[in-house]
């Protein structure tokens, strides 16, 4: 069975710092493009960071670049998000997902294989 497992959310001080976990079994995480998205209730989802499986490339939303890093532990079969420099407008319900492109921004529709979440709650 396919799963994607994120964990790592939690409540963080503005400027804290957090790093979630996206942890793959039923399937090698290496090949697929992961990407991290957020969504606040019901508003459009973000995709806010990327690891291209083929060269593992990384690309960033212009609200993350410079504070957060993705990255991948194949020993693992893990994806990171390490957030730094948190704001409040970062809470959200954050989600890895596996698949063939890196979608940055704003994205509509089904795609890829989704975790169930893990909430992101930056306040004072």
């Amino acid at each position: 069975q396919v799963q994607l497992v994120e964990s790592g959310g939690g409540l963080v001080q503005p400027g804290g710092s957090l790093r979630l976990s996206c942890a793959a079994s039923g399937f090698t995480l290496d090949d697929y493009t992961i990407g991290w998205f957020r969504q606040v209730s019901e508003k459009e989802r973000e995709g806010v960071a990327c690891i291209r499986n083929s060269d593992s490339n990384t690309y960033y939303a212009d609200s993350v670049k410079g504070r957060f890093t993705i990255s991948r532990d194949n020993a693992k079969n893990t994806v990171y998000l390490q957030m730094n420099s948190l704001k409040p407008e970062d809470t959200a319900v954050y989600y890895c997902v596996a698949d063939e492109f890196c979608l940055i921004g704003p994205v509509k529709g089904d795609f890829g294989s989704w975790g169930q979440g893990t909430q992101v709650t930056v306040s004072a």
